[in-house]
């Protein structure tokens, strides 16, 4: 990735819209009493005030706000995490209940202190919200776990509905921006959930505008085909801060949806691809949306096939 020293001005079309409207407020009070985390504030997500506002749905950070890694990207503090606290999905379930959700993102930092990296409390956290939410659906993004297998059984045995992990960007920039990760630790991850759990629905994310290339970002969706991944996520890469690596170019909204066509022409079952996505961007709806189609072909894998009979089509 080259350097850049001068900070690109944000686009015309790239606004964020604020509104800290009762819900917002709430929430952010709710959150606050349970002495929670959430990936919304601690990333700096330009998409809090939509989400909160409008949606009233929050991804829930556990293990707290302290990761062991440090990536270029990433806003989350870096250093020596607190103890794991055993009370902690008890909170995030009470929450949900309390906050009447449909669906529940949780994510985790990153604890390689921790002999399994934090799954156990990962799969606590769905379990809480299950028996203290029954009807909602649970979406979980983890860490890569060190790739563990055992530690990757633990969530996936826990049955979210969504396992997530993000491979972030393409194969080329990984080793410049992500900390003790690798590509194709997060490709394994990925296949081996979807090998313990192939009734759930798998998910990863990019953010674009690092220095990947058009081809690099579509190699990418085939890798992450490869090993039965379901859904992607596609956005624009902002930098939190001067400490971050630079933004190299912003990828314009007609790119996007060009993306969202080659995703979808792939055989995902379903992409959200646009300026301010992230991980968490619509995901109650985005399984909704899933959930309607499945309705129309009630087994998931036939779906699947379906969508990637009729993308090799188009392709050829």
């Amino acid at each position: 990735m080259e350097g850049n020293d001068v900070a690109l001005h944000k686009p015309e079309w790239f606004k964020i819209r604020l509104n800290p409207n009762e819900n917002y407020k709430g929430l952010k009070s709710l959150v606050r009493s349970q002495e929670l985390h959430t990936v919304c504030e601690e990333a700096s997500c330009p998409n809090i005030h939509e989400c909160w506002g409008r949606y009233r749905t929050a991804a829930f950070m556990i293990l707290g706000d302290t990761c062991t890694r440090r990536c270029r990207f990433c806003d989350v503090a870096t250093g020596r995490p607190l103890a794991v606290d055993p009370f902690e999905p008890r909170r995030v379930a009470e929450s949900v209940r309390r906050m009447g959700l449909k669906h529940a993102f949780v994510t985790m930092v990153n604890r390689d202190d921790l002999p399994d990296g934090g799954a156990g409390a990962l799969a606590h956290t769905v379990v809480a919200i299950r028996n203290a939410a029954p009807g909602c659906s649970v979406e979980v993004l983890s860490s890569d776990l060190m790739g563990d297998v055992e530690s990757i059984r633990t969530v996936a045995d826990s049955q979210p509905d969504i396992i997530g992990h993000n491979i972030e960007t393409v194969r080329r920039i990984t080793p410049l921006v992500r900390s003790r990760s690798t590509y194709e630790r997060s490709l394994r991850f990925l296949k081996v959930s979807k090998e313990i759990a192939p009734q759930a629905v798998t998910k990863s994310s990019m953010m674009l505008g690092l220095g990947e290339t058009f081809d690099e970002v579509l190699e990418a969706m085939d890798d992450l085909r490869s090993v039965g991944v379901d859904m992607v996520n596609i956005g624009q890469y902002l930098q939190p801060s001067r400490n971050h690596a630079p933004v190299q170019r912003y990828w314009h909204p007609t790119e996007f949806i060009r993306l969202k066509k080659a995703a979808i022409d792939r055989g995902f079952l379903h992409c959200e691809a646009g300026p301010l996505v992230r991980s968490s961007y619509h995901a109650g709806e985005q399984l909704e949306t899933m959930r309607q189609e499945s309705d129309r072909a009630p087994d998931l894998a036939r779906l699947y096939r379906e969508r990637r009979l009729s993308g090799a089509e188009a392709r050829s």
